[in-house]
């Protein structure tokens, strides 16, 4: 029996019905479930996790089976894996994930997938000018991504890209994006408030009040 569906006997076991009916409720019934509380999902594959990362390749045709389940425990299972082996990840298979990033959008996968793609942004310096044409794209989605990819960097946030991001999503009615703005721009507030008030300063009459609510909350 293949890993794919060796998983998916193992979700099907732990599934709950009541629950699988209240996550797919949050999710505002768009995506099935199994109905795993997020603790108990990553319990049943940490070991799993542990044997492919002693592989050292990603296993793409197991993870573009799990994409295509209908169940949104298998999406999180890709993230998870990708995080798991993000030492393994290169510029070059950004390509392959851009597909689960276009598919099956919502805000739970796009913020798993900004952290993968951050990772790889972190190594190669390609990523920053793919992030900046991913800034503009029609998909606002994506645009997300691309405005939240450096969270968490801290001291080695890359401002400029982070300034030009930004200014490219401002005067946007998207609450998806003034919120990711307002994200970006508090966790950055962390490390360098003065450079967050600054840009407030110079860019406040092209934010949306929901974006200057969340930049200022620790400032």
């Amino acid at each position: 029996m293949d890993k794919y569906n060796k998983m998916r006997i193992l979700f099907e076991q732990y599934s709950n019905s009541e629950k699988a009916i209240e996550m797919s409720k949050y999710m505002r019934n768009m995506f099935k479930f199994y109905g795993i509380p997020t603790p108990i999902r990553k319990s049943l594959y940490k070991d799993f996790l542990k044997e492919e990362k002693q592989s050292k390749q990603v296993d793409w045709n197991f993870l573009n089976q799990c994409f295509q389940d209908e169940h949104r425990e298998f999406q999180y299972l890709v993230y998870d894996y990708l995080i798991k082996l993000n030492k393994f990840l290169s510029y070059e298979d950004i390509s392959k994930i851009e597909n689960y990033i276009r598919n099956k959008q919502w805000w739970d996968t796009i913020d798993f997938f900004d952290q993968v793609i951050g990772t790889i942004g972190l190594n190669d310096p390609r990523v920053d000018s793919l992030m900046l044409a991913w800034s503009k794209d029609p998909n606002f989605w994506v645009r997300r991504l691309a405005i939240d990819h450096q969270l968490g960097r801290k001291e080695k946030t890359n401002t400029k890209l982070l300034e030009q991001i930004l200014v490219n999503n401002l005067n946007s009615e998207e609450f998806f994006i003034n919120k990711a703005i307002g994200w970006a721009l508090r966790d950055y507030s962390k490390t360098n408030p003065e450079w967050v008030r600054k840009f407030i300063q110079s860019h406040k009459e092209n934010m949306a009040k929901l974006s200057i609510k969340e930049a200022t909350k620790y400032i």
